[in-house]
């Protein structure tokens, strides 16, 4: 495929544009090659800027579970555009949005909207902190919160020590409140709770992680932290800005039956838009400006045009919940139809589904947390993301990001996903 628009207009944004890219991902450093521009998406497909067409398998990164384009999504924002583009002013769509949320996801009692994940997952940890009142909070290894600062911190050289920042900016204070243990591990958890009893407000974790590939939480495992959190008194949240909306219409804590105190959403109840948010029981969110002390305040917060798409989507999701199962079964096939092709030429792959995510790894061992994805050979992934691209199917630019499947994947696509995915590997050189 020839790229050559895409590639002039790479080089004139490194000029003005930190990178060339508004989020490091998409600048394809990963992968080698320079990152792919769009002009256009419908359906399963993306256009870029030297009319190539691609199927798309990350759906802007979660939030496109119908596929581009919707109607009735497209409808709702012609419709609210009319109305103006923002009232810096309650309407009535928050309040029908909160009720819509708040009838969907098993636990939240009250909701507040914000306009990005990072910023719900801020706002969460702020409220938790303000609700215990205690300082420190739990992360897990690889899992993504947004760029809070309380967020980018790496894991100290053991357990007993307090994490570094791993961004330029973040200061050390900040970094001593955030502890980090690897996911999926019970045991380290206890022991950075009883190096730090009675200080931790809240443990904060992706319940399906997608943000080191889609790792998925081992039998159990979710429910352990319930009890301990409560055993602890320490506030739960789940980031469900990936998996809310996504894996169920109530999220994964309603796939698993697992309730947190609070969960962060995002992608999906934007409906391509920009919006975020976060809720809870009442209590906590009772903590919050104007009602509590805890302040938090957003001017385009709630915006009537994102409101709008968001009422769309998540409304039909509701109505719909075959849409989940028509899901799980084409991404299953997709799946496994991988993994047979990696099989039948004897290339190692390790590869991870739940509902509409799936991550490949190239590694022997089964991927449970970060060190175990790190296993999986980057060159061979560069290698099969290139390969995949010039045939047509837009991957994630990175092995550490887990792949979306929409609903406008038909069979015939999914076919050709699984011939093209085959075609690639066997490209490899090993």
């Amino acid at each position: 495929m020839q790229r050559i628009n895409s590639k002039n207009l790479f080089e004139k944004a490194k000029q003005i544009i930190p990178g060339g890219v508004n989020s490091p991902v998409r600048a394809f450093r990963a992968v080698g090659g320079n990152p792919v521009f769009m002009k256009s998406a419908k359906g399963a497909f993306l256009t870029d800027v030297d009319n190539n067409q691609y199927i798309d398998l990350i759906g802007s990164w979660g939030p496109m579970i119908l596929g581009h384009a919707y109607p009735i999504i497209e409808e709702a924002i012609l419709k609210a555009v009319v109305d103006s583009t923002s009232f810096g002013t309650p309407s009535s769509r928050e309040v029908e949005m909160a009720e819509l949320i708040i009838s969907m996801m098993p636990s939240v009692e009250k909701v507040r909207m914000v306009n990005s994940g990072t910023e719900a997952c801020m706002a969460a940890i702020r409220a938790a902190r303000g609700f215990t009142g205690r300082n420190k909070i739990i992360k897990f290894e690889g899992c993504y919160h947004g760029h809070a600062d309380s967020f980018l911190i790496a894991a100290g050289s053991g357990m007993a020590t307090f994490g570094e920042p791993d961004s330029l900016g973040v200061t050390q204070g900040v970094a001593n409140d955030t502890l980090t243990v690897p996911y999926n591990n019970i045991e380290k958890l206890l022991e950075i709770i009883e190096l730090n009893r009675n200080q931790i407000a809240c443990l904060i974790i992706e319940p399906v992680v997608g943000n080191m590939g889609c790792v998925i939480p081992k039998n159990g495992y979710l429910q352990q932290l319930r009890d301990i959190c409560t055993k602890e008194n320490i506030i739960l949240i789940f980031d469900e800005v990936m998996t809310g909306f996504r894996l169920s219409k109530g999220g994964a804590q309603s796939l698993f039956g697992i309730l947190p105190d609070m969960c962060t959403m995002g992608k999906i109840i934007g409906g391509g838009l920009p919006v975020g948010a976060y809720g809870g029981k009442k209590e906590i969110m009772d903590c919050i400006s104007p009602v509590g002390k805890v302040y938090q305040a957003g001017t385009l917060s709630g915006n009537p045009v994102a409101m709008a798409a968001g009422l769309a989507m998540l409304g039909f999701l509701n109505k719909n919940p075959q849409v989940y199962s028509q899901l799980d079964k084409i991404t299953n096939k997709i799946a496994s139809g991988i993994q047979k092709g990696a099989e039948n030429i004897g290339l190692d792959v390790s590869l991870n589904q739940i509902g509409s995510m799936y991550s490949v790894f190239f590694t022997k061992k089964e991927v449970v947390d970060f060190d175990t994805a790190k296993t999986s050979n980057l060159d061979y992934f560069s290698q099969y993301f290139n390969a995949m691209l010039d045939s047509g199917i837009y991957l994630a630019p990175s092995q550490y990001e887990s792949l979306f499947v929409s609903a406008s994947i038909t069979d015939n696509l999914a076919e050709e996903i699984i011939e093209k995915s085959n075609k690639a590997m066997k490209s490899i050189k090993i």
